[in-house]
């Protein structure tokens, strides 16, 4: 797992909303991908960046690209699960 991120990158997360959505305690999270479940809370509240391992670990545990999980940019608030129709 990284340390945590430089001020002028920092990564942000929907951890917590995915965790929730797919009915896991934080420390269910913790057991299935093998880290502390005091690891997990770091991680939802932006305290820690994950190793790529880990990020794709619960992106795959929670069944979401990684990518709708982690950011360099502000998430925009929309629903990560809603297909975009165009």
């Amino acid at each position: 797992m990284g340390r945590k991120p430089k001020s002028e990158d920092p990564v942000y997360t929907r951890i917590e909303e995915h965790r929730v959505r797919a009915g896991l305690s934080r420390q269910e999270l913790a057991e299935a991908v093998g880290v502390h479940y005091q690891t997990v809370g770091y991680l939802e509240r932006g305290e820690y960046a994950p190793s790529l391992a880990l990020a794709l670990r619960i992106a795959r545990l929670v069944d979401v690209p990684v990518e709708q999980l982690f950011s360099l940019a502000p998430f925009d608030g929309a629903d990560p699960t809603e297909e975009e129709t165009a």
